[in-house]
């Protein structure tokens, strides 16, 4: 019998009491990678039951479902686990009109929250784009040290990284690290 195993399951890295930064495993959900010619993006919305952002960079959040563009033909797609099976029935019926790629991709990533007031100096520790750029409301993919995640601006001092199983306690490590630096003034 094959178990799964969560790789940050009941971690949490709170500095202080109320301190300037809170880093969490972010709570499951279903993803899906979705690849789509934009011409269907109207379509494509109304099966995912949310206006898919056209927009490079661009977030829609709607009903506890989430949508970033990613690229010019590449969306992230988020919903609660236990719409999961109705996402992927409405984009089988897409494909009689629209040629598609809606791939499950639940299995390989995991969510991580940083939040506080040092949110920013912690992504820094292992980020090289400008973090301070990214408005509220956006998204994108880059490199956290040398692991690709999918980092979402949730708030001014709120942030969501998508990331890989394999990649979690690497990420979580660095994070752990950068928490401690600060907890500590360096």
């Amino acid at each position: 019998m094959l178990h799964e195993h969560h790789p940050l399951k009941g971690r949490e890295i709170a500095m202080r009491e109320a301190g300037p930064l809170a880093i969490r495993a972010a709570a499951d959900c279903a993803r899906f990678s979705l690849r789509l010619d934009p011409a269907h993006l109207a379509e494509a919305s109304k099966s995912f039951g949310l206006a898919l952002p056209g927009r490079i960079g661009d977030v829609a959040v709607s009903g506890g479902r989430l949508a970033v563009c990613l690229g010019p033909d590449e969306w992230y797609l988020t919903a609660p686990l236990a719409e999961q099976e109705a996402v992927e029935h409405a984009f089988a019926g897409l494909y009689a009109t629209a040629v598609h790629s809606l791939v499950d991709v639940g299995h390989r990533e995991v969510g991580i929250v940083v939040e506080g007031a040092a949110a920013l100096p912690a992504l820094r520790s292992a980020i090289a784009f400008d973090i301070e750029a990214m408005p509220v409301g956006t998204g994108c993919r880059t490199i956290f040290d040398k692991a690709q995640i999918v980092l979402l601006r949730e708030a001014q001092d709120s942030f969501r990284i998508e990331v890989w199983r394999s990649f979690a306690d690497h990420v979580w490590g660095i994070l752990q690290a950068a928490g401690r630096e600060i907890a500590l003034g360096v």
